[in-house]
């Protein structure tokens, strides 16, 4: 199967993404090299509802045929956070009077990916078994969570099983310029390089 045209469908990339990850070449993490089995799955920001909807359905589609998928949202999983260690009363209630800058501070010395956010990811794949991980609500959590550290961090944790992560934007590639994450399209400050665009992906 061909990597997705610019003028795809949404029908044709959850075609692609339903054959690309049940397939047994990207299951097994063939062709990748030395790689981490890390990919992107870029879509437009302004059509999140209906990827939302599409993820859905492709886990369904995916279980139907024997892959199972762990779905980590990162919002849901920075609220569970705050709320285990009591203090999400205490964000909700300081929102208001603090600055935003103080607000991101504050989000991201607790949510910190290293020691924190990626820990927690680890323990929840620990306790089960599973074939893929779906990262989301990369948008949701930005800019207190940036993607590119959730990645970094990731590859010591989660590196044995594919991991996809839902970019509500681009990832750009070049020699010139390296590698970008340009969340929603406009913000080009995030340099990741070791992921794999699953749109180009061919099987």
């Amino acid at each position: 199967m061909a990597r997705l045209s610019k003028t795809a469908t949404a029908k044709d990339r959850f075609d692609h993404l339903l054959k690309v990850i049940a397939s047994d070449r990207f299951l097994k993490k063939q062709g990748l090299g030395n790689e981490v089995p890390f990919f992107i799955c870029p879509y437009p920001a302004e059509e999140a509802v209906g990827m939302e909807a599409m993820r859905t359905s492709l886990v369904k589609q995916l279980e139907n045929r024997g892959v199972r998928v762990v779905e980590i949202n990162l919002y849901d999983l920075s609220v569970a956070l705050l709320r285990e260690r009591g203090i999400w009363d205490d964000v909700l209630a300081a929102e208001p009077g603090i600055g935003k800058d103080e607000l991101k501070e504050l989000l991201q010395g607790v949510l910190d990916p290293e020691t924190h956010l990626i820990p927690k990811i680890g323990a929840l794949l620990a306790g089960q078994e599973f074939d893929v991980l779906f990262l989301s609500g990369v948008g949701e959590v930005y800019p207190y969570i940036r993607s590119h550290n959730v990645l970094n961090n990731l590859q010591s944790t989660a590196k044995e099983k594919p991991t996809v992560m839902f970019f509500p934007g681009k990832y750009t590639q070049s020699l010139d310029t390296g590698a970008s994450l340009d969340l929603f399209g406009i913000l080009h400050d995030d340099k990741y390089y070791r992921a794999f665009d699953i749109t180009h992906y061919e099987i």
